[in-house]
């Protein structure tokens, strides 16, 4: 009952008194992310939404212009206080998560949900796993069980998990217990940056999204 009908209403419930918070956010650091680079506001990547189909996920843009993909050897994506592809107002974006308000936008589409696990690149489909795909079944987050508990300290693998267990206990009980942490996590920045230590431009894995998405071979929904 509740994660067929009751969550999808809080999260409309919630993206319409969000809206004028978003507005506020957009007016004051608009100007800034354009005079950084004269640069796009927006940073709007595809990313994989419920039952596998591709949305286009809205950010506020923190890198510079054409910044390269640089991802770990688990292919998650590269985050490090020394990135020097983040600009000045894209750190602070980052660690006060504003950069992700956007997202309410999307909510509001019904791509995402407030909570639910944060939704990974295209390219990604390939890496899921039959036992891993279960979280599929439930929209994806602006925050949710592995963001809240642990933002980057932990590897791809461990975050799959994290978020099949999500899409096998979601409830309202464990909502709530998600958006506290949430908030917490926020205000202490903790594990804002991942252990990076091991990183490396992956440039294959860039060409190979961007071709994916240029010729459209991705599959907009996994076969069942």
């Amino acid at each position: 009952m509740y994660k067929k009908y009751i969550k999808r209403n809080i999260d409309i419930f919630f993206a319409f008194v969000s809206l004028p918070v978003l507005l506020v956010v957009f007016i004051f650091v608009a100007p800034f992310i354009v005079l950084t680079d004269k640069g796009s506001i927006f940073y709007n990547a595809k990313r994989i939404g419920k039952d596998g189909k591709l949305f286009k996920m809205y950010k506020f843009r923190s890198m510079t212009i054409d910044a390269p993909d640089i991802r770990l050897p688990d292919g998650s994506t590269y985050n490090a206080v020394d990135d020097q592809r983040v600009t000045k107002v894209g750190k602070f974006l980052r660690e006060t998560s504003l950069d992700e308000l956007p997202q309410i936008i999307n909510i509001l589409k019904g791509d995402m949900s407030l909570i639910g696990p944060r939704p990974d690149p295209p390219d990604w489909l390939d890496r899921y796993s039959e036992d891993v795909r279960i979280f599929l079944t439930v929209r994806p987050g602006i925050t949710g069980y592995s963001q809240a508990y642990y933002r980057n300290s932990i590897d791809s693998e461990e975050k799959m998990k994290n978020d099949v267990y999500y899409a096998q206990n979601c409830s309202f009980t464990l909502d709530s217990k998600i958006l506290l942490k949430t908030a917490v996590v926020v205000l202490k920045k903790e594990n804002t940056y991942a252990d990076t230590s091991s990183a490396m431009p992956v440039k294959d894995l860039e060409i190979y999204i961007v071709q994916k998405s240029k010729e459209e071979t991705t599959s907009e929904k996994i076969n069942s």
